[in-house]
C-alpha cells in the first residue's frame, strides 16, 4: 500500500503482535499478507505467510509460451509525489462499476468500498453495489479460507505497518480493463470492503489492485485462467509529469533492457539481486551484503521513496552531498522530519544532472541501472528550486526497498515466468511510441465511453492556436442544495490548485443529477485582451486529468468527465468596436430626438400669442354685441 506517512522509529516491538495475528489470519484466506507502506523508518512484517516452494514452482510453470496472447493496456493516473501513488481505473459488475485503484505490486489482494460498508472513507468514486450487478456472486465459505461469523462468505483481512488496515468479504464478478485493453473482461475474485483504517481510509483512491504472488493476486488468476503471459509491466511518468502505463501480460522486450534476478523462492516480495550503488560513478564503501539481508532488495510499486539499511544509506547521503557543495543546504519542507535538502538548483528538471550526481545501480549479473537525479530527489514544496532526498534509511531493518521514485519514466517488466525483473530508461509518456506499439495512444490519463464515465484524456498536444476559453465538465458526488452555498469557495479551490487567478474560474452551467452535480466550468485567459498559450493551456488540462485538484471531505469527491478548447476569437475592427458604434448612433439619435422635441415645444409655446400691432394701424370694425 502506499504511504503518505512516515510511522516514527521504534515502532518494531509494538508492531510484532499485531502483524503476527495478521498473517495467521491471512493465511488461511489464501495469499499472503502485503508488505507494509514506507516512510521512514519503515518495517517490513516480521512474519509473513505465503506460497512454499513447491507452489511457487508449480507458478512459474505456468508460462502460455511465446505465442501471440492478449494483454490489457491500462493507464496510470495520479502522480507519485503529490499523491503518493498511482492508480489505474478498474470496472466491475454488469453494468460496469469505475474504481481508481492504487497500482500495487506489494498487495496480494484487489478489494473497493462496499456499499454496505460502515466504516469507509470519502473516496473518489461511488462504493460498489452488489445488488445493481447482474454477474456477482459472493465467494461461499469453505475449507480453504476464513469465513464470516454467519459461516455463509469468505471473508479477507489486510494490515500495514503504518497500522491501517482493510477487511471485508470477498465476491466474484466481471472485471474489465479499459477499451485500450485486448485482454476481454474475466470473472475474478476481490475483495469488497466493510471496514477500513488509517491511510486507506483518508486517501483519495477507492482500493488496491494487487498485483503481487498469492492466489488472489488478479495477475494470479488471469494466470491460472491462461488467458495472458506470466509477466507484467508499470511504466511511471517523470518530476512534474505523473500518469503512465501498466500493462497485463507479455510485452516485447526492448534490446537494452537491463535485468536482474528475481527469486520468488528467496522472497514473497518481488526482489532484485543489488550488489553496489555507484554515486558520480564512484562505488559506495558498503558490504555487498549489506543489500540482501533479511528480504534482500524489494522493489515495490506502492511504496513511495527509497529506503536503504542504515549503513548503505549513510554512505549514499555522505557521498551525494559531497557532490553539491555549491548549494545550500537547507531545512525540509516538513519541520517533523529531517529531510535533507538543497537550494539553488533551478526549476529545469533536464538540467538538474548538471548539478547533481548520477547514481548507478549494478545487479548480481554485472549488468548496471543508471539512474538520473530524477530517480532519487523530490522538489521541496515551499522553495522554489529547491530539492530534496528521496532516498531514506529504513531504520533498524536491514532490508532494502526501492519505491516508485526509483523507476520514474523508466519500464519495470515484471518477467515472473522467467523470474527477472527488467529495466529500460524511456519517457513513459510516449511509452507505445517508443516500443513501436501500433494501436495505442499515449499512455497518458484515459478516456472510456461517456457510460462508463472515465476521466477525459490528457492532451497529448493542442492544436497551435491561441486560447481564449476552456471548458470543463465534472460531476462532483454531492447533491446539488448542499453544494450550491459552496460553489464560490470551489472556483476558489479550483483556481488554486491551478496556480491561476480566481477570476479566471467561472460557473457557466449546473445540473442536479440525483446524489450528484455536473458543473461546467469555464476557464479564461488572464486579461480581457490575453490569449492563453498552448502550454498554459495544457498545464491546467493536465492538472485536471491528473486529479491535482485535490476537493475537502465536504465537497465530496469529483470526476472529469471532458475537457474543450476553444480558439481565441479573431474579430474584424467592426466587431471589436460594435459597442462603440453602437452607442455612439444611440446618442445621436437622442440628441437629434431632443432637439426635434425643443424646436417644437418652441413653436407651440409661441404660435398662440396675439401679434404684436402699433397703435395706429387700422383695425376692422367689431359690432357691439347686445347685452
Amino acid at each position: 500500500m502506499a504511504s503518505r506517512g512516515r510511522p516514527r522509529p521504534g515502532s518494531l516491538q509494538a508492531l510484532a503482535a499485531v502483524l503476527l495475528l495478521a498473517a495467521a489470519s491471512a493465511a488461511a484466506a489464501a495469499g499472503s499478507p502485503d508488505r507494509p507502506a514506507p516512510g521512514p523508518p519503515l518495517f517490513l512484517p516480521l512474519t509473513r505467510s505465503y506460497p512454499n516452494a513447491s507452489r511457487l514452482a508449480a507458478l512459474s510453470r505456468r508460462w502460455l509460451g511465446e505465442g501471440a496472447h492478449p494483454n490489457a493496456r491500462m493507464r496510470l493516473h495520479d502522480d507519485l509525489l503529490t499523491n503518493g501513488y498511482y492508480t489505474t481505473r478498474l470496472y466491475i459488475g454488469t453494468p460496469p462499476q469505475e474504481f481508481a485503484l492504487i497500482v500495487d505490486s506489494g498487495s496480494t489482494v484487489t478489494y473497493v468500498p462496499c456499499a454496505t460498508c460502515e466504516q469507509c472513507g470519502n473516496h473518489q468514486d461511488p462504493r460498489f453495489q452488489p445488488d445493481l450487478s447482474s454477474t456477482y456472486s459472493p465467494v461461499k465459505c469453505n475449507v480453504d479460507c476464513t469465513c464470516d461469523n454467519d459461516k455463509n462468505q469468505c471473508t479477507y483481512e489486510r494490515q500495514y505497518a503504518e497500522m491501517s488496515s482493510s477487511s471485508g468479504v470477498l465476491g466474484e464478478d466481471i472485471v474489465s480493463f479499459g477499451r485500450e485493453s485486448e485482454l476481454k473482461p474475466q470473472r475474478a475474485v476481490f475483495g469488497c470492503e466493510n471496514s477500513e483504517t488509517g491511510d486507506l481510509f483518508s486517501q483519495h483512491a477507492d482500493g488496491i489492485m494487487g498485483l503481487g504472488r498469492g492466489q488472489l493476486s488478479i495477475m494470479d488468476q488471469l494466470v491460472d485462467k491462461g488467458v495472458i503471459n506470466d509477466s507484467f509491466s508499470l511504466c511511471y511518468g517523470g518530476m512534474d509529469v505523473g500518469g503512465g502505463a501498466m500493462v497485463l501480460g507479455g510485452l516485447p522486450s526492448p534490446s537494452d533492457m537491463v535485468f536482474s534476478r528475481s527469486d520468488p523462492v528467496r522472497s514473497p516480495y518481488y526482489n532484485i539481486e543489488l550488489k553496489e550503488i555507484h554515486v558520480g560513478g564512484k562505488a559506495l564503501r558498503v558490504d555487498p551484503k549489506v543489500f540482501d539481508s533479511k528480504h534482500g532488495t524489494v522493489l515495490d510499486s506502492g511504496t513511495t521513496y527509497a529506503y536503504l539499511p542504515e549503513h548503505a544509506f549513510t554512505a549514499f547521503k555522505d557521498a551525494v552531498t559531497s557532490k553539491v557543495r555549491s548549494l545550500k543546504k537547507i531545512r525540509g519542507p516538513d519541520p517533523n522530519y529531517k529531510d535533507i535538502c538543497f537550494a539553488g538548483a533551478g526549476r529545469n528538471v533536464s538540467k538538474l544532472h548538471e548539478v547533481f550526481p548520477d547514481v548507478d545501480m549494478v545487479f548480481g549479473n554485472g549488468q548496471k541501472l543508471s539512474l538520473t537525479p530524477e530517480n532519487y530527489l523530490f522538489r521541496h514544496s515551499k522553495v522554489d528550486g529547491a530539492y530534496c532526498l528521496g532516498v531514506f534509511q529504513n531504520g533498524k531493518d536491514p532490508t532494502t526497498l526501492l519505491g516508485g521514485i526509483i523507476v520514474r519514466n523508466t519500464l519495470v517488466t515484471y518477467d515472473r515466468h522467467s523470474e527477472k525483473i527488467g529495466f529500460w530508461k524511456t519517457n513513459c509518456s510516449e511509452l507505445w511510441e517508443r516500443l513501436h506499439i501500433g494501436g495505442a495512444p499515449s499512455p497518458a490519463p484515459s478516456s472510456d465511453s461517456q457510460a462508463d464515465m472515465s476521466p477525459a484524456p490528457a492532451p497529448s498536444g493542442l492544436p497551435e492556436f491561441d486560447v481564449g476559453l476552456i471548458t470543463v465538465d465534472m460531476s462532483i458526488n454531492v447533491t446539488y442544495p448542499n453544494l450550491k452555498p459552496h460553489l464560490h469557495e470551489l472556483a476558489e479551490l479550483i483556481a488554486k490548485e491551478l496556480e491561476i487567478d480566481s477570476r479566471q474560474v467561472r460557473v457557466m452551467n449546473v445540473t442536479s443529477q440525483g446524489n450528484s452535480t455536473l458543473i461546467r466550468w469555464g476557464i479564461f485567459p488572464a486579461g480581457p485582451d490575453n490569449a492563453m498559450s498552448n502550454t498554459t493551456a495544457m498545464g491546467i488540462i493536465y492538472r485536471l486529468t491528473q486529479h491535482h485538484v485535490q476537493l475537502p471531505e465536504n465537497l465530496g469527491s469529483y470526476q472529469l468527465l471532458e475537457w474543450n478548447v476553444q480558439p481565441l476569437s479573431r474579430r474584424s475592427w467592426f466587431q471589436e468596436h460594435v459597442v462603440s458604434v453602437l452607442v455612439g448612433i444611440l446618442l445621436v439619435v437622442l440628441v437629434s430626438l431632443s432637439a426635434f422635441l425643443v424646436v417644437l415645444v418652441w413653436r407651440k409655446k409661441f404660435s398662440g400669442q396675439t401679434a404684436y400691432r402699433p397703435v395706429d394701424s387700422v383695425a376692422p370694425e367689431q359690432e357691439l354685441q347686445p347685452l
